[in-house]
């Protein structure tokens, strides 16, 4: 039986940096150790705890029942501790960070104005960058630590986190659901179907415009239709928003935006809403981050800021006092 007293603390750190990577060099990097360190230092962990822990699968490291059973007791305890050593490190009004969020344009336009607010009234010096999300799977941006945080619909990644979590693997991405977004049809004031009733029979005879990150001409949209054996002409793909909403305030192509997106587009008068002909999937916006951000102060008080901005953007809430997918 292993004596606790005698057992170096420093070796759970690696041990749970492990488990959360799977990758003994994604873990060293991360705890600024060399691979040989992150070897040693798990190699004393087994001879103390009588039990293999990993082994190699792949590229990767795969953990062993004990392994898997141990780890969240070994993660709690850890983020406890860090939280008691370390409760306000960051503090917004002296701070000067700069923070990367991936997302949309569609998104921007609601969460910005809110984060700007945010920021001139409690963290003058903080600054943030907003880059194209250009993925529905971002995790390899939050992987590679090119983005802070990942706001968008993401729904393929969070059926993934889940399926793994209750398979008992190790789950390396949290998530935060922020708003709902209800999609709509969208077309030019004096189009041809924006009077009378829209049939799913006259909306997949039209020519239309599809937002697509990846260029693909296919979405969730299509997804739907498909369900029912219909398609829709997809004559041109744009990769923003804003974009769409000029090309079809102009033109006789319909596409599909955010309800809520329309009212900031500075054009929303050129433009009929419709209300599509067939039912859609619910959108959920969700922020999306790595774990090993978690208990970081400052990347507490970037997500609380994302949260509030979003209520500030749909609920009227002051974000001061206490978005979305692509290929549809």
């Amino acid at each position: 039986m292993p004596n606790f007293r005698t057992l170096d603390l420093n070796l759970l750190r690696v041990f749970d940096e492990v488990m959360a990577e799977r990758s003994l060099t994604r873990a060293a990097h991360n705890l600024s150790l060399t691979q040989p360190a992150v070897s040693n230092a798990l190699r004393r962990l087994r001879e103390t705890l009588g039990d293999e822990l990993f082994r190699r699968q792949g590229q990767g490291m795969a953990p062993t029942p004990r392994a898997l059973a141990l780890w969240p007791t070994v993660r709690d305890a850890l983020q406890q501790l860090q939280g008691c050593l370390s409760p306000g490190e960051f503090v917004p009004a002296q701070a000067t960070s700069t923070f990367v969020l991936a997302m949309a344009d569609a998104t921007a336009a609601e969460l910005v104005p809110g984060l700007i607010d945010i920021l001139e009234h409690e963290a003058p010096g903080v600054s943030m960058r907003m880059v194209p999300l250009t993925t529905r799977d971002p995790r390899r941006l939050l992987e590679e630590e090119t983005a802070d945080l990942a706001v968008g619909h993401f729904p393929l990644v969070l059926a993934d986190l889940t399926a793994r979590a209750q398979s008992g693997e190790a789950v390396a991405f949290s998530h935060q659901r922020l708003y709902d977004g209800e999609y709509v049809c969208v077309m030019r004031a004096g189009h041809a179907l924006a009077s009378g009733p829209l049939t799913l029979n006259r909306f997949c005879a039209a020519r239309h415009m599809l937002v697509s990150f990846s260029g693909r001409p296919f979405g969730f949209i299509d997804e739907s239709l498909a369900a029912l054996g219909r398609k829709r002409q997809v004559v041109l793909t744009v990769n923003q928003f804003f974009t769409a909403g000029r090309v079809v305030a102009h033109s006789n192509l319909l596409t599909v935006l955010p309800h809520h997106f329309v009212r900031v587009t500075g054009i929303a008068e050129q433009l009929v809403l419709r209300p599509l002909p067939f039912d859609v999937s619910p959108v959920h916006v969700d922020a999306l981050w790595h774990r090993r951000s978690q208990q970081r102060s400052a990347h507490a008080w970037l997500r609380q800021a994302v949260v509030r901005a979003a209520n500030q953007a749909f609920t009227g809430e002051s974000g001061c006092t206490s978005p979305e997918s692509g290929d549809h």
